[in-house]
């Protein structure tokens, strides 16, 4: 199993526009209360819908699943993290399939223009998740330097003892 993968979809905003007036039950059957709540408050919700549904492709594409692997209307969602940024929020048979490869973390970037939304998923285990900085710990580092500079002290000790044997 790779460490990371990558799903990339696109749809188009006027299909996603088409669908929103034909159907108008397809947005509570396929997206949930937050992701409802976030599109109809902007002005334009239809390039949000469709970036949110291309998001739901990019994440099954990204596992490897497809239409035949049981995945539900709500398998995938997006949501909003506290700094703005769209998570994926997983469920189902697709976060079985994520747990199943160790899945860490998934990276979703959403875009659209008037004409086209797109989404990309990055799943990422823990072998390839960048590792935080070691913090610096001046008190440590200062009590590191301490027992140095003691060695060093101690063995020109026990050398001077040494020549002054030697001497005598």
């Amino acid at each position: 199993m790779p460490a990371a993968d990558v799903g990339i979809n696109i749809l188009e905003v006027a299909r996603m526009e088409r669908v929103l007036k034909r159907r108008p039950s397809f947005v509570r059957r396929v997206f949930t209360d937050e992701e409802r709540l976030f599109c109809e408050g902007t002005a334009r919700p239809a390039e949000h819908y469709a970036a949110r549904f291309a998001a739901r492709g990019a994440v099954v594409r990204a596992l490897g699943l497809g239409p035949g692997d049981g995945v539900g209307r709500h398998d995938v969602a997006v949501g909003v993290s506290d700094a703005g940024r769209p998570v994926a929020v997983l469920s189902g048979r697709v976060a079985e399939a994520a747990a199943a490869r160790g899945v860490a973390e998934i990276a979703l970037s959403l875009s659209f223009t008037h004409e086209v939304a797109t989404a990309m998923a990055l799943l990422v285990t823990d072998e390839v998740r960048p590792k935080p900085k070691e913090e610096r710990d001046p008190e440590r580092e200062l009590l590191s330097s301490f027992k140095r500079a003691r060695s060093v002290l101690d063995e020109l000790d026990h050398l001077q003892g040494d020549v002054a044997a030697t001497l005598e």
